[in-house]
């Protein structure tokens, strides 16, 4: 019997990583930067793992959320250029010109922050977040002229980019939303360069808008999602075979953890909490040392399958917050410490983000993003 190192684990692939930053540096183009977004733990991989494996790949910029994860990106040993695409509140704003990340900026509160800690010799770089129909982040055209007049104001600020983002490119088959907010940008973009500034970084593509649309390209693309090998909604895979552009993505992730207990009940037997599931027949059960602390959903509850030995066992009862009940009656030799796949492949059989998505009604960004950051991440071949 092989003696697992973890209760529960994530690994995550190194190989299928750097294959999909090729895809999508293909996609882009040879002259387009690729910024690999790793947010929110690598969108649950891992971020230290994840930038060990794309620090010498084709990834030009990393993009994060917060200064965090700006810092752990350079603790894992890479000197490459890094975006905070969310808020920087300004008691981070010292830290974050020191250590010279660029800051996604959209307030003139902010600017004037940035702009007392920056100094001739340690300028602040921002890029300017232009609001074209998405209703989140960004300026609005109507203020776009005053404030760059403001931002003229401050020397020790460099726009070193500008950006926007789509709200409605990859969950449709429909594009008219989406371009419509690419013309608009395109006029904001104008706006900011007739003012004399000339951005060297000009950036609107998510990852569908870079599988999808080479005129939202620009000067880099910001790949999240299918950087992990998942495609970031049917309708974008739908509409990349209508157009032709094939993309092989390869899932990076996979999660496992191991056989607690095994026994059998009598039919009739109640499991878990809440009496919501009574045995049809006598059964072999296995408890499973996950629950939806760990990220494992309680709407998985009665509906959920993991694959054990080759084979789906489907979840009994309600997830609970540390553990979870399969039954295991038709599979055979099932013993302690067997190695339990939540998400990957196991034999010939595989669950996917996308099954569990569709299993408790949301998509797969949340599924695996909502890993637990504390359950072990392994970086394998």
């Amino acid at each position: 019997m092989k003696v697992r190192p973890y209760k529960t684990w994530v690994e995550v692939s190194k190989s299928a990583l750097l294959h999909n930053a090729l895809v999508l540096k293909s996609a882009a183009g040879r002259k387009t930067l690729l910024m690999s977004v790793i947010k929110s733990n690598a969108y649950g991989h891992g971020i230290s793992e994840t930038v060990r494996a794309l620090a010498k790949g084709p990834t030009d910029w990393f993009g994060v959320d917060s200064l965090r994860e700006a810092e752990l990106i350079r603790e894992a040993g890479t000197h490459k250029p890094v975006l905070v695409l969310g808020y920087t509140p300004f008691s981070d704003a010292l830290r974050a010109v020191r250590q010279g990340f660029s800051l996604t900026v959209y307030n003139r509160e902010n600017v004037a922050e940035i702009s007392e800690v920056a100094t001739a010799k340690r300028p602040a770089k921002i890029h300017l977040k232009l609001e074209t129909g998405t209703s989140r982040q960004g300026l609005l055209a109507k203020d776009l002229p005053s404030f760059l007049i403001f931002l003229k104001k401050h020397k020790n600020v460099i726009l070193e980019g500008v950006s926007t983002h789509y709200a409605n490119i990859e969950d449709t088959t429909d594009s008219a939303y989406a371009l419509g907010q690419l013309e608009r940008f395109l006029t904001m973009l104008s706006t900011v360069k007739r003012a004399g500034f000339n951005p060297s970084v000009v950036h609107t593509a998510c990852s569908a808008a870079t599988l999808l649309f080479p005129e939202t390209h620009f000067s880099m693309v910001r790949a999240g999602i299918a950087q992990y090998g998942l495609w970031p909604s049917k309708e974008t895979r739908v509409s990349a075979k209508q157009k032709g552009k094939t993309a092989a993505l390869i899932p990076a992730l996979s999660w496992k953890t191991v056989i607690a207990q095994v026994k059998s009940l009598p039919a009739g037997a109640h499991v878990s909490y809440g009496l919501t599931e009574r045995l049809a027949r006598e059964s072999k059960v296995a408890v499973v040392p996950v629950g939806y602390w760990d990220g494992f959903d309680r709407k998985l509850s009665s509906v959920g399958h993991v694959l054990v030995r080759g084979k789906r066992a489907k979840v009994l009862g309600r997830v609970c917050m540390n553990m979870f009940v399969i039954d295991v009656t038709d599979i055979a030799g099932v013993r302690v410490e067997d190695e339990v796949v939540l998400i990957g492949t196991q034999g010939k059989d595989a669950i996917s983000a996308e099954d569990l998505a569709s299993a408790v009604g949301t998509i797969n960004y949340e599924i695996v993003t909502r890993i637990n950051p504390l359950i072990p991440r392994v970086l394998v071949p």
